[in-house]
């Protein structure tokens, strides 16, 4: 008896001092950050900070336009094989984006694809256009569906997040955002966990490094403008079952994924002393606040910062991150702001062997090929140039063919799309 009394003493002292550390956490003055971390099937909150403050989403945004888009297809507005094109309006979007000249055509499956891996602005705003008509149709269409799923803080003027003082959400709202993406269109979770793209010859990674690096890791969405830095949703599922941990306001690209990934190993590590702790709720439960969105811009893209040169890729992105853009790549692909992502990441390597492997540095990846124009028919393969025609491409001169020598077959014939 008297051990049991000591043990439960000893439990609720050491839950007592977790309490007692949050608190003086929480006393302690920091830099602007909002947090949630959920579980996907319940909607249990199993940590917050700030999670109602309103925040401005830069590409996050984009998780709405995909939810609208499905709903679209879902409710047979649409398909995905429906050809949208690229409008004056879409072509003028800042980078990042695909840069498609105007009359360009892409199927939405493909448009879909290169806005949730490039975080193409030109492409949010074609499928906006090609769901709604219009840009302003469609951010009232997301706005509306935000209120219906009960993201009360939210509210959209365009589809790919690019600065706007009306676009704000929270993390409370975005965690509710992924719940339902999860729930009623698991069929098509693959558009928020494809590695990469392949557009002709160019290969582009997704700009959320944890997707081959932290284990389990299956989407969703990275975003960064000056004013809101760098924000990430971010899922993972282990031993069925899926947690969703939202990052605002980061200051880095590298940062903002060490974060996301400490919390998802906080709620799959089981704290047997969880039941101790009060419960917080729901997510739907947290209350919204009346709040302006906090305006992050001279600390992440001031002088002292130079130009955000880690948050640059070597793109279309190099040298606009201070016009306010998405897409970084210093926790990324292949550039030395990998190298500087995996030492982070290593911080959080578990010390026993039933962990040792909680982080790798990353495995190759098979890029997903994309396209413009219709959707083409399965077997399909890109035509082979002849061979006499790929030399004259690159000298200027075509090679002369010996007397009475008639080119290959192969090469002569033109090459037919299989059936």
């Amino acid at each position: 008896m008297i051990r049991m009394q000591s043990f439960r003493a000893s439990a609720f002292g050491t839950a007592l001092g977790f309490v007692m550390l949050g608190s003086l956490a929480a006393a302690t003055p920091a830099r602007a950050e909002a947090t949630i971390l959920v579980d996907a099937a319940s909607g249990k909150v199993l940590q917050q900070h700030d999670a109602a403050q309103p925040w401005y989403p830069a590409s996050l945004s984009k998780l709405m336009t995909l939810y609208v888009t499905l709903s679209a297809i879902r409710d047979h507005r649409i398909t995905f094989d429906t050809l949208c094109t690229v409008s004056h309006n879409a072509a003028a979007q800042a980078p990042t984006k695909m840069g498609f000249p105007v009359g360009t055509q892409v199927t939405v499956d493909n448009a879909i694809k290169m806005m949730m891996v490039k975080s193409a602005n030109d492409m949010a705003v074609m499928l906006s256009e090609c769901v709604d008509g219009t840009i302003d149709n469609f951010a009232q269409e997301m706005t509306d569906t935000a209120h219906r799923l009960g993201m009360s803080e939210s509210n959209f003027v365009n589809p790919n997040g690019l600065p706007a003082d009306g676009q704000i959400v929270s993390a409370r709202d975005l965690a509710i955002l992924a719940r339902a993406l999860i729930r009623e269109f698991p069929q098509y979770s693959f558009y928020w966990h494809i590695p990469a793209i392949q557009y002709g010859r160019r290969i582009v990674r997704n700009y959320n490094p944890l997707l081959g690096r932290y284990p389990g890791t299956d989407g969703m969405k990275t975003g960064f403008i000056c004013a809101s830095g760098f924000n990430l949703v971010a899922t993972a599922t282990r031993d069925n079952k899926q947690l969703i941990a939202v990052v605002l306001g980061a200051p880095s690209g590298a940062a903002r994924a060490v974060k996301a990934a400490e919390m998802l190993e906080s709620g799959f590590r089981q704290n047997p002393l969880s039941w101790l702790l009060p419960s917080m709720g729901t997510v739907d439960q947290i209350q919204p606040i009346d709040a302006s969105p906090p305006d992050l811009r001279d600390e992440m893209c001031g002088r002292h910062r130079k130009r955000m040169q880690q948050a640059e890729e070597e793109d279309e992105e190099a040298g606009a991150a201070g016009a306010d853009n998405e897409g970084d790549n210093s926790a990324g692909d292949a550039s030395d702001g990998g190298a500087k992502f995996s030492v982070l990441l290593s911080a959080l390597r578990s010390p026993n062997a039933h962990n040792a492997n909680l982080l790798s540095d990353g495995v190759p990846v098979v890029p997903i090929v994309v396209y413009t124009g219709p959707t083409r028919p399965p077997g399909w393969k890109p035509p082979i140039k002849p061979v006499h025609k790929r030399i004259a491409a690159v000298t200027g001169k075509k090679p002369a063919l010996k007397p009475k020598q008639e080119p290959h077959a192969a090469q002569s014939a033109k090459p037919k799309p299989a059936q």
